[in-house]
């Protein structure tokens, strides 16, 4: 049996059971990750698939006082956090002890790096400049790169310092301890270097901001360009324990650079690294941000390349509308830190996992030392440490599902894995208001007799589960709930599930009826007049009214307008708030009865209609007045007894097979004047013709034809031979009179 048939068969146990009426039962479907991740998550994981399982333990340490969190760095004692907008270093202890470490005269520290020793150097912006800190004592300056900026600080193989900068976008190598002469490492054709990356053979790679370039510099200082990407900006590497390197590169608003700028030039397209220019803006507020994204640039604002260790490079994550700010390798895992959302990835088997969602906007960095990972949020600063387990209890709540009227639930159905000792406990609740409020039910689980699943019960075999939710109270909205709950270090996964429900029957409607023009039908697109035979057999053997039938019964349900002598067409259109599929009764009767249409004298035109129309022949009634009934039934989805109804009147038609008849004659030297009358309907068209010669139009007395009852004008010479009349009623009715045998 397939998983449809088992569903199915659920859903038709819970809801058919005993004599309820059939109806079309309908169901919430979650099993993409884009459905799950409109619900809300607490201590819950989805990757790609969709599938939720317990996160990663995170626990919040510390909220920091400084408005804006750059950069940080794992310390033995915990982790270093660059700040702005004052210029300080703080150290932040394992127990979430915060101690300011050093604070300088330039504002924002986009650089830290901290050695195994507790030596903390540093770099400040603009007009950067670095500094190292060691033991407990104060910030010694140790280069000055004259540049603008200071972006990323790492030591190399040899342990010497590395400077990424720009404007001139350089990378700069001194020794250890700062002494000597600064050595020009990189003069990349880039206004910036971003960030750098040590690798095991000593080479380092370098990301630039400008053209996205990722360059290679090798440790007898050849510079190979590894990869020219579409992306302007080269943000941050992370490198695999294999020596994969993963990088994440942007096209983001959010960027801390404004790529709109040119690098300040002497005259000669060098850079002297002497200019005073702002050409390049650092911005550090969200709405003033210009960024490395252009106008003109329509790709996802950020990506993940990996390189792999022969060269070969793969995008393997992209982020439409977030903003990677930092990567790093952790636990044989890559996790990646992003805004505008304060999202936490980790890229785990070839599938990008949401592991967190953070209440700040940006996750700015992430950071593993000796006492775990840190993670580092902007807008507002705060840090929290990342566990290698998992949480205990997370909890996922779908968001709040539409059935769209009044529904009855019926079951939810689950599937995934609950390994012995893991549990899953489910809650829903239900209202009629679009958001949750106190007129909703209390979160429950009607008919769970113990929590479903849970402590590794008799009745958890198996991937999929049922709960019946026939206890809970009817409403046009429902949630579900779902807390996962760790057993023994394992976590439960839920796959995908369904949440099946009836609505209400509701009354259907029809919002019109209405009667065309004497003669005109409606018939589908492809209906060929030049093939169908159009004067049906009589008397028809199903009734008295005969349409019009297109010989195939294919349609796009387009329609167009023909012409037919003796034929009505009624057109409606009605609706049925539950979507049912309706079918169409059309009745007739004499009007003027006085029973308001209610009596018992309706007769049948048409039942079980399918279309919004009907064209009939009309030649078939005598001349009169009638009233149609259209009644709407939603039967074809329910039962006889729970099947819903609605009618409605049409106006007065009037049924005219007869021509307008001339009453007298007159003649008044040389004009006649004839009187003519319809019994039913307003005359259209007056002309005459003497002697076989050009039809011309009779004049009405009053100048107007459009009564039952006219005097005609007539122009005859009382030598005329043959005097022709032509007479046209509003249905079409034509006949030609002599006018000279009547006179």
């Amino acid at each position: 049996m397939t998983r449809n048939q088992i569903v199915l068969s659920l859903i038709a146990a819970v809801l058919l059971a005993g004599s309820a009426p059939a109806s079309e039962v309908k169901i919430f479907r979650t099993d993409t990750r884009e459905g799950i991740l409109e619900g809300s998550f607490q201590g819950v994981s989805v990757d790609s698939l969709g599938v939720l399982e317990l996160a990663a333990k995170l626990e919040s340490l510390e909220m920091l006082e400084e408005p804006y969190a750059f950069d940080a760095a794992g310390h033995p004692d915990g982790w270093v956090i660059g700040t702005g907008n004052s210029g300080k270093v703080l150290r932040l202890n394992a127990d979430g002890e915060i101690t300011e470490l050093a604070a300088v005269e330039k504002p924002e520290i986009f650089a830290v790096h901290a050695d195994a020793d507790g030596t903390v150097v540093f770099a400040s912006s603009p007009d950067g400049k670095v500094y190292r800190v060691r033991g407990g004592g104060e910030p010694e300056q140790i280069f000055d790169p004259g540049e603008k900026y200071v972006w990323d600080l790492a030591r190399d193989r040899q342990g010497r310092l590395l400077i990424a900068t720009g404007l001139e976008g350089r990378v700069y190598r001194i020794a250890a301890d700062g002494s000597g002469d600064a050595e020009v490492l990189l003069e990349s054709r880039d206004s910036h270097v971003r960030t750098l990356a040590v690798l095991a053979d000593g080479t380092v790679l370098a990301g630039s901001a400008g053209q996205g370039l990722i360059l290679a510099i090798t440790p007898d200082g050849e510079v190979e360009t590894v990869h020219d990407a579409v992306h302007p900006e080269v943000l941050t590497f992370a490198v695999a324990s294999g020596g994969v390197v993963y990088a994440a590169l942007l096209a983001s608003e959010a960027s801390q650079v404004d790529l709109s700028a040119q690098r300040p030039s002497n005259g000669d397209g060098e850079g002297d690294g002497e200019s005073d220019s702002e050409a390049v803006v650092v911005s550090t507020t969200g709405d003033a941000t210009i960024g490395s994204r252009s106008a003109g640039f329509k790709g996802p604002r950020s990506v993940v390349l990996e390189i792999d260790t022969d060269g070969t490079v793969e995008e393997v994550v992209e982020l439409q509308d977030e903003t990677v700010h930092s990567l790093l390798w952790h636990g044989d895992q890559l996790w990646i830190g992003t805004g505008q959302q304060g999202r936490l990835y980790r890229f785990s088997d070839r599938q990008l996992i949401q592991e967190r969602k953070l209440e700040q906007q940006q996750l700015i960095a992430l950071a593993a030392g000796g006492k775990g990972v840190a993670l580092v949020t902007a807008n507002a600063s705060a840090v929290y440490r990342l566990h290698d387990n998992r949480e205990a209890l997370g909890t996922y709540t779908s968001k709040v599902l539409d059935a769209a009227q009044v529904a009855r639930f019926g079951s939810f159905l689950w599937e995934g894995d609950l390994p012995r000792g893991a549990g899953v406990e489910l809650a829903f609740r239900s209202g009629m208001s679009s958001q949750p409020d106190a007129t909703w039910t209390e979160w429950d689980c009607p008919g769970c007799t113990a929590k479903p699943c849970f402590d590794g019960q008799p009745d958890c075999s198996g991937r999929r589960r049922s709960v019946s939710l026939g206890e809970l109270a009817k409403g046009r909205y429902v949630q579900w709930r779902a807390e996962l709950g760790n057993g023994g270090g394992k976590t439960p996964r839920l796959e995908a599930s369904e949440l099946s429900y009836r609505q209400e029957n509701l009354r259907p409607k029809v919002e019109k009826l209405e009667v065309l023009d004497p003669g005109q039908i409606l018939v589908p697109q492809n209906f060929n007049p030049t093939s169908q035979t159009f004067e049906p057999w009589n008397p028809n053997r199903e009734g008295i009214f005969t349409t019009l039938r297109s010989e195939s019964s294919s349609s796009d349900g387009r329609l167009k307008n023909l012409w037919k002598k003796g034929y009505r067409t009624l057109r409606w259109t009605a609706k049925d708030a539950n979507e049912d599929d309706l079918l169409y009764r059309l009745e007739f009767r004499h009007d003027g009865n006085g029973d308001g249409g209610n009596g018992s004298d309706w007769l049948q035109v048409a039942n079980k209609l399918d279309k919004e129309y009907y064209s009939f022949d009309a030649t078939v009634l005598p001349d009169g007045v009638y009233r149609f009934r259209l009644t709407a039934s939603d039967r074809p989805g329910h039962s006889n007894g729970d099947a819903l109804s609605d009618d409605r009147l049409s106006e007065p038609v009037v049924v005219d097979n007869s021509p307008p008849v001339l009453e007298s004659v007159q003649r008044r030297g040389d004009i006649l004047e004839a009187k003519v009358r319809d019994a039913l309907s307003p005359l259209r068209d007056a002309a005459f013709s003497a002697d076989a010669g050009e039809w011309q139009p009779a004049e009405p007395s009053d100048g107007l034809l459009d009564g039952r009852r006219e005097t005609l004008r007539i122009e005859a010479p009382e030598n005329a031979r043959m005097l022709l009349l032509r007479l046209t009623d509003a249905h079409f009715n034509v006949v030609t009179l002599d006018l000279l045998a009547k006179e």
